[in-house]
């Protein structure tokens, strides 16, 4: 599930750029690191003692995200050698319920009905090998039915997960215990008392359990949830690897959790509901306080990421993206540097970041939907510097890859390449330019970028108007299906 927007990890995160795609540990997107933990099931090898167990047929994993991100999504799992069965592109976010819902139709399309391992894009795991481990047995246990979760063992008296009450005796299957009830977000007080009773795990979200108990239990507790997803999904349209269900009939769709839909009922209703705890370093990274917990930190407990300077500090988190960033006499604070937003919070009170994503919208501000720097299909572009009726861009062209046949209404533009081969169409001609060169593109005029070359095309572009905006582009063919 890669849809969520991580608001409180602003400034890093923004909806155009959420912190599923982000790198904040190691040197892969999280997104990335979530793929490379599901395709190591195939490695995991039956259990000594299983007589003739067979190995795991791992599919190759479904990904629900947001119609907007499905570049982002491909281009990242592409990166680590992972092609998605399908990329089913919720055209509205309706939580987690439905995405599961749609993930399940998609999996039992060609008659079977496998075990699906459910989770979050947005997970840090320190073990994974442990993390793999668990999901093997976890698979075991839901091939006979059983809904199986990962619950982990709290370290602290956590007020930002939901929990998992589970018995403290008759472990079933390889560990399992089975699931008492769910409890929702607590205050600090009933948390602290969680900790000191035992047998509560904090939810993380992950799910193991074949496709038609799914389906089956959503049918049983809400109904109209199953019944609104299918329609939306029968009438979905295909194009390559990308699954779009019907728009219309997926904003009708209630928005709810996997939690409260399904898992909270399953209890006492029949449906048999383990658990196993699961020891392996994770982390949910919701927050920037998370960031911090999972960091490398020197000896006063401070951790940087980019080019800092700690002095008289501690326990303080500094996130440095384009510039060198200094602090002094700091405690229990997150700093967080971007080229166009600065956020410095009390460590203890990130979770609020999302009500300063929060005013932004309200005042109609861009800084929570999009960076300075754009991801776009065909690659980047940077905005570099503005003002009255100009703007400059940095821009990267992926190898191969083109910009739309587009013309603009109020500015004209200036290109000069800095490393690369570019062709350029403008109006009837067409010319390859090269490092060093340049080309003007008149008010008005269709025209096209194209990379025709085996290395990234870089050029810088010289807006000059009346109007600056990304949406004076008139599209007349574009190969990412864009209108």
């Amino acid at each position: 599930m890669a849809g969520g927007s991580g608001t409180r990890l602003w400034p890093l995160s923004r909806a155009g750029y959420p912190k599923q795609f982000l790198v904040l540990d190691g040197n892969t997107s999280l997104l990335q690191q979530a793929a490379l933990r599901l395709a190591a099931l195939r490695e995991v090898t039956p259990e000594p003692s299983a007589e003739a167990a067979p190995a795991l047929d791992v599919a190759a994993p479904i990904v629900v995200g947001n119609e907007e991100h499905r570049f982002l999504v491909l281009d990242q799992l592409r990166e680590v050698r992972c092609e998605p069965s399908a990329l089913i592109l919720e055209p509205v976010g309706r939580n987690t319920a439905p995405a599961l819902t749609l993930a399940a139709l998609q999996a039992v399309q060609d008659g079977r009905d496998p075990v699906l391992v459910v989770t979050p894009a947005d997970h840090s795991v320190a073990n994974p090998a442990a993390f793999t481990d668990a999901l093997a047995r976890a698979a075991a246990a839901a091939s006979d039915g059983a809904v199986m979760i990962l619950g982990i063992k709290p370290d602290r008296p956590d007020t930002g997960f939901g929990y998992v009450q589970a018995s403290d005796g008759g472990a079933g299957t390889g560990g399992a215990r089975a699931v008492r009830r769910f409890v929702e977000k607590p205050d600090l007080a009933t948390a602290t008392a969680y900790l000191a009773e035992g047998g509560y795990y904090w939810n993380g979200g992950i799910f193991v359990l074949r496709a038609s108990t799914w389906l089956q239990a959503l049918e049983r507790f809400r109904p109209e949830i199953a019944h609104q997803t299918q329609r939306a999904f029968d009438a979905r349209s295909t194009d390559a690897a990308f699954v779009r269900p019907s728009r219309e009939a997926f904003a009708r769709v209630p928005a709810e959790s996997v939690d409260y839909a399904v898992m909270e009922h399953c209890p006492g209703s029949g449906i048999a509901i383990g658990m196993l705890p699961l020891a392996a370093g994770w982390n949910d990274l919701g927050a920037w306080d998370a960031v911090w917990q999972v960091a490398p930190k020197d000896a006063h407990g401070n951790a940087a990421a980019g080019d800092v300077i700690f002095h008289d500090s501690r326990n303080t988190l500094v996130h440095a993206t384009s510039r060198l960033v200094g602090v002094i006499g700091l405690q229990d604070v997150v700093v967080v540097e971007t080229p166009d937003a600065v956020l410095v919070s009390d460590r203890t009170h990130s979770q609020q970041v999302k009500e300063v994503v929060a005013m932004l919208e309200r005042r109609r501000r861009d800084e929570h939907t999009v960076h300075r720097k754009v991801h776009r299909p065909w690659g980047w572009y940077d905005s570099i510097d503005a003002g009255d009726r100009f703007q400059v861009k940095r821009i990267l062209v992926k190898p191969g890859a083109s910009l739309s046949l587009q013309m603009h209404h109020h500015r004209a533009e200036h290109w000069i390449v800095v490393r690369g081969t570019a062709e350029v169409s403008c109006g009837e001609r067409t010319v390859l330019l090269t490092e060093n060169q340049s080309t003007y593109i008149p008010l008005g005029e269709r025209h096209r970028l194209r990379n025709p070359g085996k290395v990234p095309l870089e050029i810088i572009e010289v807006q000059s108007g009346s109007y600056l905006g990304e949406d004076d582009i008139v599209r007349m063919e574009d190969v990412y299906g864009r209108g």
